[in-house]
């Protein structure tokens, strides 16, 4: 099976999972998305993971001249979205501080931008891309995520088996909840509505990126 899913009336509490065992879901979490389109008619068969993930595009083509302008003059604006530990390896966990943007709320007013585009008017404002582990991470930790909600990882591209770039989608598409890839590519058209995780910077951070829970 090629995407993560998980429910909340069914999940046990993660956060008291064991090192081994978060260790394993994260490699199979992201060997999974790599895989995403290499397996696609085994996976589509049992939840139409791609289906849900196109239609949600489709339905995001608001233009987005017809949103309201809260524009990002820098990563201080942003306020956090939601803060997840990082880290399944040893005993040391990392907390990251996630920010939640729109390419309209970085400036732009077409109605799709390159992906290239989108982060570096990030990288202007301040914003990090996020670590491809944050995907695996955030799906096992966002249990209550509503429904229809689709978040894009800001992160530099993973490659499938066939060499395609794909990031890492956040999702709950209506039938459970769901880590997809998309396509990774530079020139790669995301609608402007499309919302993007990004990471706040150590520096701006209050140091809550770097503590460490005790060994």
């Amino acid at each position: 099976m090629c995407i993560l899913t998980s429910h909340a009336d069914r999940a046990a509490p993660h956060h008291h999972l064991n090192a081994r065992w978060g260790s394993h879901c994260l490699m199979v979490a992201l060997l999974c998305a790599a895989s995403l389109f290499q397996f696609a008619p085994m996976a589509w068969g049992q939840c139409s993971a791609r289906d849900v993930l196109q239609n949600q595009l489709k339905l995001g083509k608001v233009r987005a001249v017809d949103l309201p302008q809260k524009l990002i003059g820098s990563a201080r604006d942003v306020p956090t979205w939601k803060t997840i530990a990082v880290g399944t390896f040893g005993n040391s966990f990392a907390y990251v501080e996630l920010l939640v943007v729109s390419a309209v709320q970085l400036g732009f007013k077409t109605d799709s931008v390159p992906l290239a585009v989108i982060y570096a008017r990030a990288r202007q404002l301040g914003l990090e891309l996020a670590a491809a582990e944050v995907g695996p991470q955030l799906r096992l930790q966002y249990l209550d995520q509503p429904m229809g909600e689709f978040l894009i990882v800001g992160m530099q591209p993973i490659k499938t088996w066939s060499g395609e770039p794909v990031v890492l989608n956040v999702a709950n598409g209506g039938a459970g909840l769901i880590l997809i890839g998309q396509d990774g590519r530079d020139d790669a058209e995301i609608p402007a509505t499309s919302r993007f995780l990004f990471v706040r910077p150590p520096d701006l951070s209050g140091g809550i990126a770097a503590a460490l829970l005790p060994p």
